[in-house]
């Protein structure tokens, strides 16, 4: 057999004996099958999803592995006796819908603290861990390129990139049946920077642009600098925006723009569906109000297909689309990108006055990885890699964290949201749990508004070992000794 084909088998199998796990584990979590239930013979569950009775043996075992169930000599499989339902996803409390002023700068830049932080366990950030990422690959490739055109990467690039990381987003956004020339994307210093031009160059001073709550506290930030008033709209924990809510706030306030993340929304870890996505592309284009889309999570789903994104169905572009490498390949290198549809003259223009352009070697080294094919193969790992830790995150959370938390149920991204008991302060949490080693993202910080005092923002980017289980737990035991008294 071809190896290429070998690859393509292993993939369908990986995929299929993980279906098989995640439809277990959805079974356990829901109560069907509770604990001390004998769970279907390996043969019976053979016939019934039509695979090989070797694949639902690996999901068994990696069930057992992850101490789901256990197995009995000659009994079968049972769900332990400790295992327990997962909490219910959290709430979706309603904004007051009214412009506010921000102002979050002194509790973001004490989260902030813990980036890069080596000394605190790394639950506050939203970053893959650095073992998950190709490190060594990269660094062969910058390498390489170094040595064959060392002159080349000493100097300037056009302010809009590199044309061949530009020819290569624009492959991608093809193979995702998005129709965008290299011509009409802007490279930049991460996603941030990318907000960054896309906000300058649509709003001023006293502006009000629309967010969905709770949002990524740096959109708040960057607003706020602006000296911009944010209009917030409930996220819903499983499926986003809400056209409705969208259409409540058009009627009632003068909007300039939108910033929205639809897929694997941070930190709620919603994804909204398609036909929300084009019914909200379809009500901003009949009043010429442009969105600025957000999907620097959209490559990591943990389904059979990438979910669209708003630009899909954006016929007069009105949608700017940001995004990067940060959450996938190469936080450190700071490559993103703007696909700023009409506004690319406003865009150009900003891009050049803030930084001239983006540095060459990181440009060109990301464009050759890229180019060579390595990038899917290893999004493909990393997209399994962060369903197990999410997983195992959300079991341990269901042990160790006291009754009435409520944890969010993503597919896809690398965040869980978590509400815990009323009473909870979030940010006395984070210094707690600092003091402990542990950086948290309090709820508080999410918000205009003080809705998610009592909800915190975990990452799951950590391959799962005892000492994130301890932390877990330890953080688990804080919140316990923060209940108001008689809970």
């Amino acid at each position: 057999m071809h190896l290429g084909a070998m690859r393509e088998d292993k993939t369908v199998e990986d995929f299929r004996y993980r279906q098989i796990e995640q439809h277990l584990l959805q079974q356990i979590a829901s109560g069907t099958l509770g604990p001390g239930t004998r769970l279907p013979s390996l043969r019976h569950v053979s016939a019934r999803s039509r695979v090989a009775v070797s694949t639902v043996l690996q999901a068994y075992a990696e069930l057992e592995r992850k101490g789901v169930i256990e197995s009995r000599p000659r009994s079968g499989f049972f769900v332990r006796r400790d295992a327990q339902e997962l909490p219910p996803p959290p709430r979706t409390p309603r904004p007051v819908l009214r412009p506010h002023t921000i102002n979050r700068s002194q509790l973001i830049a004490a989260v902030l603290e813990s980036v890069g932080d080596r000394e605190l366990l790394p639950l506050g950030i939203n970053c893959p861990a650095e073992e998950l990422l190709p490190h060594r690959e990269l660094a062969r490739v910058a390498a390489r390129m170094a040595r064959e055109d060392s002159r080349s990467q000493v100097g300037y690039l056009p302010v809009e990139g590199s044309l061949s990381l530009r020819r290569q987003l624009s492959l991608r956004a093809a193979q995702a049946g998005l129709d965008v020339r290299p011509e009409e994307i802007i490279i930049t210093c991460g996603a941030m920077e990318a907000l960054h031009v896309a906000v300058r160059s649509l709003v001023r001073p006293g502006d009000n642009v629309l967010i969905q709550a709770p949002s990524y506290f740096c959109f708040q930030q960057l607003l706020e600098n602006q000296g911009v008033r944010s209009i917030e709209i409930p996220s819903h924990p499983r499926h986003g925006v809400d056209p409705s809510d969208v259409e409540r706030a058009l009627s009632r306030f003068d909007i300039r723009a939108c910033i929205f993340t639809p897929n694997f929304n941070n930190p709620d870890g919603s994804l909204t569906p398609d036909k929300a996505k084009k019914e909200v592309v379809s009500l901003l284009a009949q009043r010429q109000i442009p969105l600025i889309e957000d999907d620097v999570a959209g490559d990591l789903y943990f389904g059979p297909s990438r979910p669209t994104v708003f630009k899909m169905f954006d016929t007069q572009g009105l949608v700017i689309l940001c995004s990067s490498f940060s959450k996938t390949l190469c936080p450190g290198y700071r490559i993103g990108w703007i696909m700023p549809g009409r506004f690319r003259a406003q865009a150009y223009s900003v891009k050049a006055t803030t930084n001239v352009c983006t540095a060459t070697p990181t440009q060109e080294a990301v464009a050759m990885f890229l180019q060579e094919g390595r990038y899917e193969r290893h999004l493909r790992a990393l997209r399994r890699r962060l369903l197990e830790q999410t997983q195992a995150m959300q079991l341990h959370i269901s042990r160790t964290f006291p009754g009435g938390t409520r944890v969010s149920r993503p597919e896809g991204g690398g965040v869980l949201w978590v509400e815990l008991p009323r009473g909870v302060d979030s940010v006395e949490l984070m210094y707690q749990a600092r003091e402990q080693g542990i950086s948290i993202a309090p709820g508080t910080i999410f918000s205009t508004q003080d809705r998610f005092a009592n909800c915190i923002r975990l990452n799951t980017g950590n391959p799962w070992n005892e000492k994130l289980a301890r932390g877990v737990e330890g953080l688990g035991s804080l919140v316990h000794g923060m209940l108001p008294a008689g809970s």
